[in-house]
């Protein structure tokens, strides 16, 4: 068998104009006849076409539906010292990413297992090749057949508790979006199309105009990790990329787009490896089982926050904090939703607090709808122990599914907060029907401006989710309106509306405000709370 390899090795070499990836169909052949002669069914060695340096390692091995064995980086022959490619940049990505791993310029193969080391053999000597032009003896065929027998027998364990799960998530969020999603939306930028370009310029028109290419890069990548957590929590019989469409709920429009083309449509191969990769990591998770006990064993009130917590810290903690993106202390959550409940009972005559049918609320920037959940929760306790479990289905529906609203700017948070209300509501006994969906809008709370229908492809629901929220802006009486908005001194929110809002307060009965900084009357926070002083007036 290396016999052979080494003498295909040593022809392709001598044609003289060989690169790298002329070596691929030996390397290739190598593997499938190794598969066969042990007995190894349905594997599939799948080269990645060679157009960038970016992306995935060079080969993915598979069972051709969903389980991932492994990944092989490959190097050509006349590069003999592999310790130099273990110091690249590329190369530590790869090995903090994929956890079976096989590095080889077709000589030598070097296995690691988590980023680890574990195995290497030299197989024929490299002078003898180059110097000689032959093809070189055959050495330690032995330890080469038990490298390849230690990477055939990985399996993904079995990721039971949260923080291991939000870990080994980030690390191939981070991968997909800096290797895969950045450099395929350079490539579509060169040909002057495709669907992910299409939609980072909806994003950029329309809801976020200073959003990067970087940051998009980053939006993105989180919306398709969670978007598969999202459908991985309604899967009931199996679990891939594929299957991930039918699990999203009909009403999350936006995210339906994205996964229309994730799971149905012609996906770029670097693109299908790691998002096949981050499905297979959930299916072989008991989410459920996650999620449940985190209720039900007292590890916290609020899974889904806490998972994304987790999961923000390991991906990415500089763009949490620059988003401001941190939850809100449960007690406090707590407390403020309490005391409005009190308030309302007390001072607005409303006898059942927010569990009054003619109590509408709003909070102006959800993230992860944090204050909404804790909401609907005392709503639902409050009905039920004023008048039974009887009514609790109707009341979910007619009151809190009609009356909680939501405005969220981000994808990833928007994507868990309907994950986490449909969960909640399910801890609650009601399961959200097809016709169903929790008023969570993706909007910029800020902006006035409805969007135009647009005609990019797959976009047409990023223009219908503004419509509808547009409506809560400016026509649905609210009378609560409660949340924790972000801090931002430096203000990326400076449309007309907000702006002119703002500079209303610059002066007092006709004379100059007298603050010496007035600076700090465009944080986020501020523009927030003058835009619900308006809502409410």
């Amino acid at each position: 068998m290396l016999k052979a390899y080494l003498k295909q090795i040593a022809d392709t070499s001598k044609r003289g104009d060989a690169r790298e990836e002329s070596y691929y169909p030996v390397l290739k052949n190598l593997i499938d006849e190794y598969c066969s002669s042990t007995g190894k069914k349905k594997i599939y060695v799948t080269p990645q076409p060679k157009n960038t340096e970016a992306g995935n390692p060079d080969f993915r091995v598979w069972d051709g539906k969903q389980h991932i064995t492994g990944y092989i980086e490959a190097k050509d022959p006349s590069i003999e010292n592999l310790d130099r490619i273990e110091d690249t940049k590329q190369l530590k990505r790869y090995l903090h990413t994929f956890p079976n791993f096989i590095l080889t310029n077709f000589l030598e193969f070097r296995l690691y297992r988590n980023g680890e080391m574990t195995d290497k053999v030299l197989i024929g000597r490299p002078f003898i090749l180059h110097k000689l032009k032959t093809a070189p003896p055959v050495e330690k065929e032995t330890e080469l057949l038990q490298i390849f027998e230690k990477f055939f027998s990985f399996s993904i364990p079995k990721v039971y508790d949260a923080k291991n799960l939000a870990i080994e998530l980030a690390k191939r969020t981070r991968f997909l979006k800096d290797e895969v999603i950045a450099e395929e939306l350079r490539e579509e930028e060169k040909a002057g199309k495709g669907f992910i370009g299409g939609f980072y310029k909806a994003f950029k028109d329309y809801l976020i105009s200073s959003l990067t290419e970087d940051e998009f890069s980053d939006l993105y990548a989180q919306t398709i990790t969670y978007g598969l957590f999202a459908a991985r929590t309604r899967s009931e019989n199996g679990f891939n990329r594929k299957l991930a469409y039918d699990n999203i709920p009909q009403t999350i429009g936006i995210l339906r787009d994205v996964f229309q083309f994730i799971s149905l449509g012609s996906l770029p191969l670097q693109m299908e490896w790691i998002i096949d990769d981050i499905s297979e990591i959930l299916a072989v998770t008991d989410i459920k089982k996650i999620l449940h006990q985190y209720f039900h064993e007292g590890k916290g009130k609020d899974p889904i926050v806490h998972f994304y917590e987790t999961f923000l810290a390991e991906y990415d903690p500089k763009t949490r904090e620059m988003r401001g993106v941190y939850y809100t202390p449960e007690p406090v959550v707590s407390y403020i939703v309490r005391s409005l409940h009190s308030i309302l009972k007390e001072h607005f005559g409303r006898a059942d607090g927010f569990a009054d049918k003619n109590v509408t609320v709003l909070d102006p920037a959800a993230g992860t709808l944090t204050f909404l959940a804790e909401t609907a929760k005392l709503a639902l306790d409050e009905f039920v122990s004023k008048y039974g479990v009887g009514g609790k289905e109707k009341f979910i529906k007619e009151h809190i599914l009609k009356n909680f609203y939501a405005f969220e700017l981000m994808m990833a948070p928007y994507a868990i907060g309907h994950l986490k209300m449909s969960f909640l509501l399910e801890e609650l006994g009601y399961r959200l029907q097809s016709d169903d969906r929790v008023k969570l809008y993706l909007t910029n709370t800020l902006e006035m401006e409805e969007l135009p229908e647009t005609q990019l492809p797959g976009m047409s629901s990023l223009s219908e989710e503004s419509h509808l929220a547009g409506r809560v802006k400016k026509e649905q009486p609210i009378l609560v309106i409660l949340g924790n908005p972000p801090y931002s001194g430096h203000s990326s929110n400076i449309g007309n509306w907000i702006s002119a809002e703002i500079k209303a307060y610059y002066q007092v009965d006709g004379k100059p405000l007298g603050e010496k900084n007035p600076k700090w009357l465009q944080d986020d926070y501020v523009k927030f709370i003058r835009f619900a002083q308006w809502k409410i007036d």
